[in-house]
């Protein structure tokens, strides 16, 4: 054996020793052979392919985490191993990932260049204190990159040069990871598929831990078939994972920031799940950009210079009695990552440091209608519940875009906030609060390098089509407050409406409660007794139209124009039937899909739409308005987030016919 693969042996031996209290951890050690490059701290070592980019190892306290394609036994470079030496060692294969890997990786097509290796940082030259390796590839001559869900291999999918990196520091039970994009001006026009950085877990990991909800014991004998009722809020989880009840160790994704992900803070997506295949393998999943519950783009015109960084996110391994204790201690880790952002030690990409970047804060001021009938908290003495404020780029819709960063915090009760880390930019201001129906915009807030923004007061005044009449719900941008929507990951619940509602719903406005009353889907009526819900696809079997009335009472024959306001969260069809006292008065068209019935969930794109007409079909007494789903697959419905029917009398009225 050499002598410098001898002191490389030596030196991981010693890390691995038990240190005395105080003692400085093990410094960084970075070694390489043709295929690979490994960093080893004596806490975890990271093997990084020189081909793919993908992490083909991760050892924790010499413990293999990943369902690597190298043998159990696989010794890191830094214990001694290496293709010379260690026969127990196997090239990474490059026609499947079966470890950790980023969608668009550095393989490009067939026939294309390689991949351009190279040391980021180099531990030798800061005392051992960091090491950064990267794995580059250009898209030069229409090449394209990226092996994600849908693309063919034979052509790769994203014409971008894409740079990845991992990073160990000193004593860091983990490695972060990160994804540089640039999409030079010679570069044609191209749009990205489905992104996400993926860890396959070996098999001995049985505790999945996504959220709150979604923390269970998960063997592989579980056998669950439709992963998507593991998904969850990204925004409210930053750390999620698997532990091991037998090994008693944990792996976890951890995002510090929520900056260079997609879809803002109501985004809901699969961040854990087994594989449908026979392996079976463990997998956690960091999607920054993804087709589920309504997705989000990134397209890029041909000629445009285009740059993103996505992470450093952190892939930390930790130990516990438990997996509850494993799980508290990913969370608490999550804080304290977020605590460091931006990482000072990021260099070389467009990644502005602390200094570089901004806090942006103000004041809402909730200003609701005069005389308005049921007044929008906020206004007032009344303070704002759950305010989101955020920063997103002009002229995209932030729910879908994954192109550009985005900036959110929670705002106060009393309306301000302060928005910290914001890249210098131009941006257009966001809000919005439960209980107000409607979202604040300000355009132009441009945000200097390092020079913080006080935007001052800003006065909201949310949408009023007239007089409130009733309304049902609450505006929260979910439907959690409605009926059944504790149970919407049962695969089968959209078939359990027709049981509950055999006469359909009938709700009086005053007596019925929407928590009990308002089923939280309003799908089809389903007939077929044998009708069952298929993974991934939800319930395709056909049902009858389904009438949804609501009843209420008016002191007097009003006049001018009515209008219906729906906040819509989830939706699978395409029109709504509106009906008034019996009367056809026409339909809301044009609905937005994004999956959110099929796949299980309470929430996805969020959108308003409006119904206004003649209020000269209402009466004194009792009036009934009717919305109606047609007849048609059981998923095809939709999921409120609030109704609302309010009243112009000024306005001049509309032809009952219209």
């Amino acid at each position: 054996m050499k002598i410098s693969a001898c002191l490389i042996c030596l030196a991981a031996f010693l890390a691995v020793l038990p240190r005395p209290a105080g003692a400085a951890a093990p410094h960084v050690i970075l070694s390489e052979d043709a295929e690979t490059y490994t960093l080893d701290n004596g806490v975890v070592a990271a093997r990084v392919s020189k081909v793919t980019g993908d992490l083909v190892s991760l050892r924790y306290k010499n413990l293999e985490l990943l369902a690597t394609s190298l043998t159990p036994d696989f010794k890191p470079a830094a214990q001694g191993g290496a293709p010379a030496d260690n026969p127990n060692w196997r090239a990474p294969s490059i026609t499947g990932h079966q470890h950790g890997y980023w969608s668009h990786d550095t393989m490009g097509v067939k026939g294309s260049a390689p991949a351009i290796p190279s040391v980021t940082i180099d531990p030798r030259a800061n005392g051992g204190e960091r090491g950064e390796v990267s794995i580059k590839a250009v898209a030069a001559n229409g090449r394209k990159l990226g092996t994600g869900p849908g693309t063919n291999p034979a052509e790769g999918n994203f014409a971008s040069d894409i740079e990845i990196r991992y990073t160990l520091g000193r004593g860091d039970p983990g490695v972060y990871t990160y994804s540089i994009f640039e999409h030079k001006p010679g570069y044609p026009l191209t749009s990205l598929g489905e992104a996400r950085y993926c860890a396959k877990l070996a098999d001995f990991f049985d505790w999945m831990s996504v959220d709150a909800r979604r923390d269970l014991h998960f063997p592989k004998e579980l056998r669950a078939g439709d992963k998507y009722i593991y998904t969850a809020l990204q925004s409210a989880n930053p750390a999620f994972g698997w532990s091991s009840t037998a090994k008693k160790v944990g792996l976890f994704f951890i995002n510090p920031s929520m900056e260079y992900m997609s879809g803002g803070p109501t985004k809901v997506e699969l961040m854990g799940h087994r594989d449908t295949n026979e392996v079976a393998a463990p997998c956690v999943l960091n999607y920054w950009r993804s087709s589920h519950y309504g997705g989000a783009r990134v397209d890029v015109d041909a000629g445009e210079h285009w740059q993103k960084v996505v992470g450093p996110f952190f892939i930390y391994a930790n130990s516990g009695d438990t997996p509850q204790a494993i799980y508290a201690d990913a969370r608490a880790r999550a804080d304290a990552e977020s605590e460091q952002w931006p990482y000072a030690w990021v260099r070389g990409v467009d990644y502005p440091s602390a200094a570089e970047r901004a806090t942006v804060q103000g004041r809402l001021v909730l200003r609701d209608a005069p005389g308005a009938a049921a007044p929008q908290r906020g206004g007032g003495a009344a303070p704002f519940t759950r305010l989101t404020v955020g920063l997103t780029a002009p002229g995209t819709e932030w729910q879908r875009d994954a192109k550009h960063y985005q900036f959110w915090a929670a705002g106060s009760p009393d309306g301000t906030f302060a928005i910290p880390n914001v890249r210098p930019g131009r941006y257009t201001l966001r809000a919005f609060a439960d209980g107000v129906l409607g979202e604040f915009a300000q355009t132009g807030v441009t945000v200097e390098p390092g020079k913080p923004l006080d935007l001052g007061a800003l006065i909201w005044t949310p949408v009023r089509r007239g007089r409130q009449l009733w309304d049902i719900g609450i505006p929260n941008r979910n439907a959690s407050e409605f009926f059944m929507a504790g149970e919407h990951d049962d695969p089968e619940i959209s078939l359990r409406y027709a049981t509950l509602f055999p006469g359909d719903i009938r709700y009086t406005v005053g007596q019925s409660d929407f928590s009990r009353d308002w089923f939280f889907q309003h799908v089809p009526h389903n007939e077929d007794p044998a009708a069952k819900s298929a993974p991934f696809r939800g319930v395709r079997s056909p049902g009858r139209a389904a009438p949804r009335t609501v009843v209420f009472d008016l002191t007097a024959a009003p006049k001018g124009r009515a209008t219906l306001r729906l906040a819509i969260c989830g939706t699978g069809v395409k029109t709504i039937e509106i009906s008034v006292n019996g009367r056809a008065a026409g339909s809301i068209d044009g609905l937005v899909g994004d999956g959110v019935i099929t796949r299980h969930g309470t929430q996805g794109i969020w959108y308003e739409r409006e119904f206004a007409f003649d209020a000269a079909l209402l009466r004194a007494g009792e009036n009934t308005l009717a919305l109606t789903i047609p007849a048609g697959p059981v998923n095809n419905g939709v999921v409120y987030d609030y109704l609302r029917l309010e009243l112009d009398e000024n306005a001049a009225s509309m032809r009952p016919d219209m």
